[in-house]
């Protein structure tokens, strides 16, 4: 096991040495996620790559289950299993946030498998996404094209459920709709967008209005305000920019 760490003060390391010496420990890049994880790879000597993150808890038979995946399907070179919350209830409260795939078709870094020749070869996960979030899709499209990409079901991780604060939640939105805007450019093939007005309108803006319209009748008022906000004053104005232009893509 590797032990990629990006955080500031590197508490992992001790804590590794002094619970589990048999982990590979490894200092981070201090440049996102998307660069942490590649730094981790280029250490595994084995011939699969399997990913999940620090704050996440694995099921005992985790590894088991991906190696029983990789013999019952050898036409695969990647998987993705479920990620569960570890608290239902909380995750219906108001500004509670955690990543649930049940059904497949997320690919999210929590719970992915990835053979390491095949990863290597497209380039591992795209550095320029400098936060965690749409690295791992953007993955995922490049590898939808090579491989057949397997859901396991009974391959599972736990994900804790979080509160993230208002106004943390306001001051990630920019960086959040900026890498949003960056993954469906990068990606628009395969997300069906002809422009960068499309991507706006039907990804940035209607995607905002249907999380709104949700929220509200949940009666989630902090997060309606949130959707609300990103429509006024982050999509809004990137749209209307582009309103009046022809820029398409090939």
């Amino acid at each position: 096991m590797i032990v990629s760490d990006d955080g500031q003060e590197y508490v992992a390391e001790s804590f590794c040495r002094q619970f589990y010496p048999w982990v590979r420990y490894t200092k981070g890049l201090q440049k996102g996620p998307a660069a942490n994880r590649n730094n981790g790879a280029k250490l595994a000597i084995g011939d699969w790559l399997v990913f999940t993150d620090d704050d996440c808890l694995p099921d005992s038979g985790w590894l088991k289950a991906y190696a029983e995946a990789i013999q019952q399907y050898p036409e695969c070179k990647a998987f993705e299993g479920a990620i569960l919350p570890d608290d239902w209830n909380l995750l219906k409260k108001d500004m509670a946030e955690c990543p649930v795939n049940t059904e497949g078709g997320c690919f999210w870094s929590a719970n992915i498998m990835v053979k390491k020749e095949l990863f290597f070869n497209i380039g591992g996960f795209d550095k320029e996404y400098i936060i965690a979030a749409r690295e791992d899709q953007d993955l995922f499209y490049r590898l939808q094209g090579l491989t057949n990409i397997m859901f396991c079901k009974n391959v599972i991780v736990t994900h804790p459920v979080r509160f993230i604060s208002f106004s943390k939640r306001m001051h990630m939105l920019k960086s959040r709709s900026e890498n949003y805007l960056y993954f469906a450019q990068k990606n628009h093939r395969s997300l069906g967008f002809t422009s960068k007005k499309e991507i706006i309108f039907k990804g940035g803006i209607m995607a905002q209005l249907r999380a709104l319209n949700k929220n509200l009748k949940s009666l989630k008022l902090k997060s309606s305000l949130i959707n609300m906000y990103a429509i006024i004053a982050i999509y809004m104005p990137v749209y209307i920019k582009c309103f009046f232009s022809n820029e398409t893509y090939s």
